[in-house]
């Protein structure tokens, strides 16, 4: 008997042979899986072992029980209808005898299709054993019926208040994503056989790594996503020539070298994110926004945040405004003699660069006189995901659990990314680890991913409470030196660049933030996501980009209305930047006259690793 060929040529395929699926040498897998046992007890003693100290305190607790009254106000929704419970059993039943039904008919008639298939770009069930083996494909479509079952439960829970409901889809896709078939050993035909074939060989190299990674992360999983040896910051990676010239409690200041007989009048400051370092805009000589923009003619100073910790607890926004972009400013005037600067803020670091142009509007400091934004939000009404994490109870066990230490530990906020994209960034890397036992491929972006930084606990309370939980920067209601901050005070040109797959600043988040600038703003979509839609050099000739004048309106009018660019915007925002004044002078060492270095680029803060 023949089986379907599930690539969809139509082609039938013989039935997979058994002997894949036995063991080969049953002494040498005996002996494997001992010493799978005693590696995974290595495992567990390196999660112990900190608990046991008191080095680490669970936090579990608080999420598992924000994820159960979640799923409780889900439950008393359907049941409190018989009708409508019985009316969600049914579908669910149904969709089991569509699945057991197909899988009858297919052992007569190898050309019927699926009763359901994966998703488009379903990575999880390629193998060809996901449809050749009948055993496999029933467990594949059982779990694609009850997983869609689950989402739909969500979707269509009426009573639910708009917060509730995002929380419970996020939880329903983390469940769902964790109790796939593909992420078990017994269940996926892939690992079977790699582990027949071994001898079990594999559990031995994914038990060893899993201890490993528990070890990195000091009592918690350090998910490894990249061959961290190929790797070295400074040495193959954030490599754009440049000197430390300033250094504060919470910031080091990078000038880069110039490499253009003449630079840009005004220099160009960079505020990248304090959740992550900043070299995501320096990963290597082909992807670096900063080597670029060198070569375009700025003048270059980066801000390289801390990696904190308990010294750093009282850190605040304020002390961050203070101690890195006002620090920043004096830097670059003491160095070039330049008043005037262009600026630049990625992410959450745009969102303190915004609210420090505010402050600024009222302190009268106005030596910004234009700023980009890279994928970043002021207006967090609709922002994505995260704000599933971010509520009255959530926050108040994160700052209980911060109290201590005066920070939050890297791999906690490393975490709560990863889950925004489980599929992609989590349970692929558990399987290829841990039940594989392979080494994950060197690439720098998911090296970056993996060089988590810590949060201080002041700086991270402002910035859940004002921004996600009670959205004060538009409202201004944010207060900061005493002043209650107005974006409307923000005069300057705004070039306000967004991703349209954004899962962190979702694009219509940011476009719907342009309207609380008091300048012009020019709003500008990039094709891919959060980090991809940002670094993507002209040279790679990659996605696009959208524009369309001002941000007014609604946002799928305006994304209608645009006009569609092939490759990078940011030759699109380099004659922007000359529209703002184009004016060039000599071009400047770091530190000019006044600082010696104190460490190359990419300095010292950086290297710190959690």
């Amino acid at each position: 008997m023949a089986t379907r060929d599930d690539s969809g040529n139509g082609r039938a395929r013989p039935h997979s042979s058994v002997e894949q699926y036995l063991v080969k040498d049953p002494e040498q897998f005996a002996v494997n899986i001992a010493r799978a046992v005693e590696e995974a007890g290595k495992a567990a003693a390196a999660w112990t072992a900190p608990r046991e100290k008191g080095e680490v305190r669970d936090t579990m607790a608080e999420p598992m029980t924000d994820m159960v009254k979640t799923f409780s106000k889900l439950t008393e929704y359907w049941l409190s209808d018989p009708a409508r419970a019985l009316e969600a059993q049914t579908r669910l039943f149904s969709g089991y005898m569509d699945v057991w039904t197909n899988a009858i008919q297919r052992m007569g008639d190898s050309e019927i299709e699926d009763a359901v298939k994966p998703e488009k770009g379903d990575k999880r069930f390629q193998d060809p054993e996901w449809g050749q083996n009948a055993f496999f494909d029933f467990l594949k479509q059982a779990y694609l019926v009850t997983s869609r079952w689950a989402g739909d439960l969500v979707e269509h829970a009426e009573g639910l208040d708009e917060h509730t409901r995002h929380k419970a889809q996020f939880y329903v896709k983390q469940i769902t994503q964790a109790i796939s078939p593909s992420n078990f050993l017994l269940t996926n035909p892939e690992i079977f056989r790699e582990t027949m074939a071994s001898n079990g060989e594999n559990l031995v190299r994914g038990m060893k790594m899993l201890a490993e990674d528990i070890a990195a992360g000091h009592g918690d999983l350090k998910l490894r996503q990249a061959d961290n040896t190929s790797f070295e910051v400074g040495k193959n990676i954030a490599t754009t020539p440049g000197k430390v010239i300033a250094r504060s409690e919470v910031a080091e200041i990078i000038q880069y070298e110039p490499s253009t007989d003449k630079v840009l009048k005004r220099p160009l400051l960079i505020c990248p994110p304090w959740i992550n370092k900043f070299y995501i805009l320096d990963l290597n000589p082909e992807k670096s926004f900063i080597r670029w923009a060198v070569a375009q003619g700025h003048s270059v100073f980066v801000i390289s945040w801390v990696n904190p910790d308990s010294r750093h607890g009282r850190k605040d926004w304020e002390a961050y405004i203070r101690e890195g972009i006002q620090f920043a400013l004096d830097t670059v005037e003491d160095a070039t003699g330049e008043r005037e600067v262009n600026a630049i803020g990625y992410c959450v670091g745009g969102t303190l660069l915004a609210a420090a142009l505010a402050l600024f509007a009222k302190e009268g400091d106005d030596r910004i006189k234009s700023v980009t934004f890279f994928t970043t939000q002021v207006d967090f009404t609709y922002a994505g995901d995260l704000k599933v994490f971010v509520d009255e109870d959530q926050i108040a066990a994160l700052e209980r659990s911060m109290e201590g230490k005066g920070y939050l530990d890297g791999t906690k906020m490393a975490t709560a990314f990863n889950m925004l994209r489980a599929g992609d960034l989590i349970w692929p890397y558990v399987v290829n680890n841990y039940m594989r036992g392979k080494d994950p491929m060197p690439f720098d972006l998911l090296y970056w991913n993996s060089d988590s930084t810590r949060m201080s606990a002041a700086n991270h309370s402002f910035y859940l409470r004002n921004c996600y939980l009670e959205n004060n920067l538009i409202r201004g209601r944010m207060k900061l030196a005493g002043r209650n901050l107005s974006l409307g005070d923000v005069s300057i040109p705004v070039y306000n660049l967004a991703a349209r797959e954004d899962h962190i600043a979702p694009a219509r988040s940011v476009f719907l933030g342009c309207r609380y600038f008091g300048g012009d703003v020019d709003y500008v979509m990039a094709g891919s996501g959060h980090i991809a839609g940002v670094v993507n050099p002209p040279s790679a000739k990659k996605y696009q980009h959208w524009t369309g004048g001002k941000p007014e309106g609604d946002f799928e009018e305006w994304v209608a209305k645009a006009t569609e660019n092939p490759g990078s915007w940011w030759p699109h925002w380099q004659k922007w930047i000359e529209k703002q004044d184009a004016a060039t002078t000599k071009p400047r060492k770091p530190g000019g006259n006044k600082f010696n270095a104190l460490a190359d680029a990419p300095g010292d803060y950086v290297r710190v690793r959690v």
